[in-house]
């Protein structure tokens, strides 16, 4: 059986649902053909280090890793806050 490779991209798509928790992670890993416990990985890995944790390169394309470092972390913020708001709301 040959083995997928997923680009950092999607992983970091994939872990940013599972973080939203809009949909179970049996769901998610239906809909992406995933096992659950390699989206609870990639979820565990953005937390902890952000997108740059899949990249191959040391080499970082683009716009200043600190600045994408804090945009990410803003987002995940964002979506936390998002999270506990609705979860307050549906209780």
């Amino acid at each position: 059986m040959k083995r997928r490779k997923f680009t950092s991209e999607f992983k970091f798509k994939v872990a940013v649902e599972a973080i939203a928790e809009q949909r179970s992670l049996p769901e998610l890993a239906k809909k992406h053909q995933l096992a659950p416990a390699q989206i609870s990985t990639w979820k565990k890995e953005l937390l902890a280090g952000g997108a740059q944790i899949f990249q191959k390169s040391s080499k970082v394309k683009g716009p200043d890793p600190q600045q994408r470092e804090d945009e990410l972390l803003r987002m995940i913020g964002q979506l936390q806050v998002e999270n506990s708001f609705l979860k307050k709301t549906l209780k």
